[in-house]
C-alpha cells in the first residue's frame, strides 16, 4: 500500500472560545496537536472562524513562547532584545529574510549530515546505528558544528560589510554628478576641526 502525502492545505478553524478546530479530522484540537502538524511538516493554515482572518502566524508564535518558557531555551534575553529592536527599523525586512535564510543553511546541512550518516554502519554488519549511538556520534560532532556554524555567520557577516560598502561607493558616485552646493568650499574642514 503506498501512501501519498497529500497536497491541500489543511485548515484549523480558531473559535472565540479560544478552541482550535482542525476541519480535515473534525475534531478540536491543542496548541500541542498543531505543533505536531509542525513537526510533522504538514502544511496548514490558521483562520478565525468569524472574520477569516489568518491567525498561523499567531499561533506558531505562541507554540515558539510555550517551547521557550520550558525546558531549554533557544533565544537569549539578549537576542530577544536585538530582535524587538529591529522592528520599525529601516532593516526590519532585510534582517527577516537574512534570519530565514540562515535557518535555512542551517537546516541544509542539517540534511546533509543526516544524509551522509545513513551510509555509516555498525560493526561492519550492515545495520544501522542504534539511536544512542547515533546520539553520542553527533554529541561528538557538537563542537565541530559550532565551529562550522561560527565560521559560515563570520563569513556572511564579511559579505554583509562588503556590499554596505558596495552600495556606499555607489551613492556616492551616483550623487557626486549632481550639482550639490559643496558644504566646504574653503576646504578649512568641517565643524569642531581646527583651522
Amino acid at each position: 500500500m503506498t501512501t501519498t502525502k497529500k497536497s491541500a492545505e489543511r485548515l484549523i478553524k480558531k473559535y472565540p472560545n479560544r478552541r482550535l478546530y482542525d476541519t480535515e479530522t473534525s475534531t478540536y484540537i491543542t496548541l500541542s496537536d498543531v505543533k505536531q502538524l509542525v513537526l510533522d511538516q504538514e502544511d496548514f493554515k490558521v483562520m478565525d472562524a468569524k472574520s477569516s482572518e489568518d491567525l498561523t502566524r499567531s499561533i506558531l508564535l505562541q507554540i515558539i513562547l510555550e517551547e521557550e518558557s520550558g525546558g531549554l531555551p533557544m533565544f537569549s534575553s539578549v537576542m530577544l532584545s536585538q530582535i524587538i529592536r529591529f522592528y520599525g527599523n529601516a532593516m526590519q525586512g532585510m534582517m527577516g529574510t537574512y534570519l530565514e535564510k540562515n535557518i535555512q543553511a542551517f537546516i541544509d546541512i542539517q540534511h546533509k549530515l543526516t544524509d551522509q550518516s545513513k551510509g555509516l554502519i555498525e560493526g561492519g554488519n550492515g545495520t544501522q546505528l542504534n539511536p544512542e549511538v547515533w546520539s553520542q556520534f553527533m554529541n561528538m560532532q557538537a563542537p565541530m558544528m559550532q565551529g562550522m556554524m561560527t565560521s559560515y555567520i563570520e563569513q556572511s557577516k564579511n559579505m554583509f560589510v562588503q556590499m554596505q560598502e558596495q552600495m556606499q561607493n555607489q551613492a556616492k558616485s551616483m550623487f557626486s554628478t549632481f550639482p550639490f552646493p559643496n558644504p566646504n568650499p574653503t576646504g578649512t574642514g568641517g565643524p569642531g576641526e581646527k583651522k
